[in-house]
């Protein structure tokens, strides 16, 4: 069985770079649910999700691969969430429970390999998280033509085969992206964080913010290095950086959407973003669509006489 698809769209008219992004869906023991659904896959995908849409907790037995042409996706796992730029892709391991959330419309290609498969080479990719992958031409095309359901069709085994061995070697060479937003398991870090995703500009430091949820700096700092693995202010630029990219997808303009981050100076937010990401907001929110493929042309027929 599929898991529930929830769509959540804004009201008509409300601008849609004011809404901020949705909380991270609970995990299924915290909502009482028991333990997450297996979802059977049984090759390429290719679906379009609408804004806000929703696909609850579930795992699968092999690795899946997901790749947004268009849309950005959030993953979120037990550990943390993941933002999944378009033009990008996230590797879920088999095993792993997760939960997807689109922002902005999303098309969402996907392949799966055997939990078998040996996609560790450079050691970019974990096997007990998602992890965030660049996505260079080639890898593109092939995810492309195996999730394309016409062309698919007609390709015997031996070329689907083929194409899914190029798609593993490319795996094998991939760069994964920084694109994690740990969560964290104390409830004051918890507290802190819920009150920065509902408002990601908001300005207070950590001893103002300590004092909100009953702790204090030292303590918090300290749980942030324990729990997350970074300090609060690598945290919060992350959470601002994951915002930004819902806020482009949803069609706020960069200088709106560096001010609901929290950017004094819309330079400030373009070139942290372009650190993270390599390219410009602007770039990232109207990106060039992928060269279309090129059918060659006759030479005309040598007029007669």
């Amino acid at each position: 069985m599929s898991p529930t698809r929830q769509p959540d769209q804004p009201p008509a008219g409300a601008p849609r770079a004011a809404v901020p992004p949705a909380p991270s869906p609970p995990s299924p023991a915290a909502d009482g649910g028991g333990a997450p659904p297996r979802q059977r896959l049984d090759g390429p995908t290719d679906r379009t999700l609408t804004h806000r849409e929703r696909i609850d907790w579930h795992f699968h037995d092999q690795h899946q691969l997901v790749h947004p042409s268009r849309g950005v996706l959030r993953i979120f796992t037990a550990g943390g969430a993941w933002v999944v730029p378009p033009h990008r892709a996230v590797l879920i391991p088999a095993g792993v429970a997760h939960a997807h959330q689109a922002h902005g419309s999303t098309r969402m290609r996907t392949l799966a390999f055997p939990r078998s498969t040996d996609l560790q080479r450079t050691g970019a990719l974990r096997t007990d998280r998602p992890t965030v992958l660049a996505v260079g031409p080639l890898l593109r095309e092939v995810i492309v033509a195996l999730s394309d359901a016409e062309p698919a069709a007609a390709r015997s085994t031996r070329q689907r085969r083929t194409l899914e061995q190029v798609a593993i070697d490319e795996l094998r060479r991939v760069d994964a992206l920084p694109l994690l937003l740990p969560t964290p398991a104390d409830d004051r870090l918890r507290a802190l964080g819920a009150l920065l995703h509902d408002d990601p500009a908001d300005p207070r430091s950590l001893a103002e913010l300590g004092a909100a949820v009953g702790a204090s700096e030292r303590t918090l700092s300290r749980l942030f290095h324990r729990e997350v693995g970074m300090s609060f202010p690598q945290w919060r630029a992350q959470l601002r950086l994951h915002h930004s990219l819902i806020l482009l997808a949803a069609g706020s303009t960069v200088t709106a959407t560096a001010t609901a981050c929290g950017y004094a100076h819309t330079s400030a937010f373009v070139e942290a973003f372009r650190h993270a990401f390599g390219t410009t907001p602007g770039r990232h929110r109207d990106p060039a669509p992928p060269p279309d493929r090129v059918t060659p042309r006759r030479s005309p027929r040598p007029r007669s006489g």
